[in-house]
């Protein structure tokens, strides 16, 4: 068998009729001097493969640079998601904290004001009576405030919750 002058070796793709080119039907030989008619080859030299892959290794560098402008695009917009969120959270978390601290002074007025009339109060029947509607007084008042509390939760959840699910959602469209 005879070679290219210098050691160089070829890479021969054998096709035949019209079948794609995979590596079940290549290759590397020296030069096949004896190929058939019908059989069309496409030689390459194997110093001249690494052109071919220079220009494969810029085309993923481009790639690769335009893949990190859209992640920090995406980091960025998640990133004022992320700062609306907690915003939004903290703002709620000051509302609540407000909200507890009406109803614990509320609270503590309408427990004075049972104290004050209980201490003037003369018969057992009257304590009883007194200590019964203040019962019922405070089971209407925590069943309101409890009421409030879990309305106030689910807004902050909501408020909390929606520039991330907008914020991932145009995320996710612009990925698609």
């Amino acid at each position: 068998m005879s070679g290219p002058a210098n050691g160089e070796f070829l890479v021969q793709f054998r096709v035949k009729g019209r079948r794609r080119v995979n590596q079940a039907n290549t290759k590397e030989t020296n030069i096949d001097t004896k190929a058939g008619a019908d059989e069309k080859l496409s030689a390459t030299s194997f110093l001249g493969m690494p052109g071919i892959f220079n220009g494969l290794a810029e085309q993923n560098v481009i790639r690769a640079k335009e893949n990190i402008e859209k992640v920090k695009v995406a980091s960025g917009a998640v990133n004022d998601a992320l700062r609306e969120a907690y915003s939004a959270n903290a703002k709620g978390t000051a509302d609540y904290a407000a909200k507890l601290i009406e109803f614990s002074s509320a609270n503590t007025s309408s427990a004075f004001d049972f104290l004050s009339h209980l201490l003037g109060l003369k018969s057992p029947s009257e304590i009883l009576q007194l200590s019964a509607a203040q019962g019922c007084k405070n089971f209407e008042a925590t069943t309101a405030q409890s009421r409030e509390l879990w309305q106030l939760t689910r807004k902050i959840a909501t408020e909390t919750a929606d520039p991330l699910k907008k914020s991932f959602a145009s995320a996710l469209q612009q990925a698609a």
